[in-house]
């Protein structure tokens, strides 16, 4: 057989496809990504898939780096409200519902409900609700060991950060979420995760910029609005919830000797709405409340109490019997 000739200086083999490409192309395909995650594959690779995907996360550094416009655009009471608001009915959404109802179903929403909530989710730019299920799932199930994707035993930068980045953790492993995955509008959610974010950051740029030309008594603007309410709201909400991977299987108490290393952390349960009550829930992930105690602060559990009263959700599942009494006669060391 005559020998093979080797491919031209000038292509480019994506890890994504294996296949060749011209530079311009392999560069379209990954700027496509950014906003039709339908254009993500496996890598193929196992460690391959491991690697942080630059390209694609340069929006997330940009984000970061948005943040030292605080200096140029100066801040306000209105802005600072705006963040502190946005942060928090986005936590909300994030724990209650891809958390609690998306990953676990430990409540139900009716259809509208539960599509207000994850399009309300879909804004924190922790991407699509089936994204974080399907993970999420993925982590409970190998909490810990090898297969999970951000154990704090693998190092702090990679479970609080560094596996959102890689290219398998881009990825949607639907076979995780086949009750979810059949609703259409979440698949639509899933796909273009960048399109609430830029609506929202949108929306406040024109908020801020009408009431600086006609209600300047608020003293904000576009840029200030925007910097405030998206960038420096978006990025304190991704780090306070991912601490409950890098920290909350670090550092506190263990109620109950769970196969992983999940802590209970008071701190980490007030910025994060409940969600630092973490050893409770891998030890009972079936119950819509982490803080088990009443003296364990869950304002997600509150919340959800309210929208049950108000007749939004139902069928909050609670914690069994078995569980309290497994606390008191056999607790972890």
């Amino acid at each position: 057989m005559p020998p093979r000739t080797p491919a031209a200086p000038d292509t480019f083999v994506d890890p994504h496809s294996r296949i060749a490409h011209h530079p311009r192309q392999a560069w379209l395909s990954a700027l496509r990504r950014w906003f039709d995650t339908s254009a993500t594959t496996s890598s193929g690779n196992e460690h391959d898939g491991e690697r942080i995907d630059w390209l694609r996360a340069l929006p997330f550094a940009g984000m970061h780096a948005a943040c030292l416009l605080v200096l140029w655009v100066g801040v306000s009471w209105f802005a600072v409200t705006a963040c502190i608001a946005l942060y928090a009915i986005r936590m909300f959404a994030i724990t209650a519902f891809y958390h609690r109802y998306f990953s676990h179903r430990t409540f139900h929403a009716s259809r509208p409900i539960q599509f207000v909530f994850a399009l309300i989710g879909a804004a924190s730019v922790q991407r699509g609700p089936l994204w974080w299920a399907a993970h999420h799932r993925r982590h409970h199930r190998h909490a810990d060991t090898p297969d999970d994707p951000h154990s704090p035993r693998q190092g702090f930068w990679r479970s609080h950060a560094g596996w959102f980045l890689t290219r398998d953790g881009f990825r949607t492993d639907w076979s995780r979420i086949p009750d979810l995955a059949k609703y259409p509008e979440l698949r639509w959610l899933d796909r273009f995760d960048t399109l609430v974010p830029l609506l929202l950051a949108a929306a406040l740029y024109a908020l801020g910029e009408a009431l600086a030309a006609w209600a300047p008594m608020f003293g904000t603007n576009g840029p200030q609005l925007l910097v405030w309410g998206f960038f420096v709201s978006t990025v304190v909400l991704f780090h306070a919830t991912v601490t409950i991977n890098s920290l909350a299987h670090r550092f506190g108490r263990r109620r109950f000797a769970t196969r992983d290393d999940s802590r209970n952390n008071a701190w980490l349960a007030v910025i994060t709405f409940g969600e630092g009550w973490h050893n409770n829930h891998h030890f009972f992930p079936g119950s819509a409340r982490q803080g088990f105690y009443w003296w364990e602060v869950d304002l997600t559990w509150y919340g959800l109490r309210l929208m049950a009263a108000l007749g939004l959700v139902s069928g909050l599942k609670p914690v069994p019997a078995w569980v309290f009494e497994h606390a008191r006669t056999d607790a972890a060391p």
